[in-house]
């Protein structure tokens, strides 16, 4: 029931029912702490896939500070036990790329480059079949481009003007 149910909260994360898809997978996890501990079973994993696509779902909703909060779950088991290479590294990506959104979105743009590069890091070295790769990496590129140029507008001095030098 409980991989049902996530399976079913990342389609709806896919067809952009995000709603629908916070509560597949809330009920995913509803369903996989009912599982003994003692029966072989990935608990942290299984909650990091479930937040992983929560973290997306929010991110689209624009609940950044809920998007960190779940994101933060999901990348502590990403980071200590992620593999690029299977399945869950897909997850892995999407949800460094909401973080990236989240940080672009709440005015964080130096921490939004730094999660943005990361994540194309990710795509180009992940091996295998990722669903709309080039989409992808056309969208965080679009983003980087964006956070750069409005940086560098931020620190570009401002012109004085000619008779301005010689007062």
């Amino acid at each position: 029931m409980a991989y049902m149910a996530l399976s079913e909260g990342q389609k709806k994360l896919q067809e952009k029912f995000y709603e629908d898809a916070l509560n597949c997978c809330y009920h995913a996890m509803e369903f996989s702490h009912t599982i003994p501990v003692e029966e072989a079973f990935d608990h942290d994993g299984f909650d990091a896939l479930c937040h992983a696509c929560i973290s997306g779902a929010l991110c689209r909703l624009q609940r950044y500070g809920e998007c960190f909060e779940s994101a933060d779950i999901a990348l502590r088991y990403f980071n200590r036990r992620g593999n690029l290479h299977q399945d869950e590294g897909k997850h892995w990506i999407i949800t460094v790329t909401s973080r990236a959104i989240a940080f672009a979105e709440t005015g964080k743009p130096e921490e939004a480059l730094k999660f943005f590069r990361i994540a194309v890091e990710m795509v180009n070295e992940r091996k295998g079949d990722f669903p709309d790769r080039e989409d992808m990496l056309d969208m965080i590129e679009r983003q980087i481009y964006a956070l750069q140029t409005s940086l560098q507008a931020k620190k570009l001095p401002v012109s004085k003007a000619w008779w301005e030098f010689w007062s």
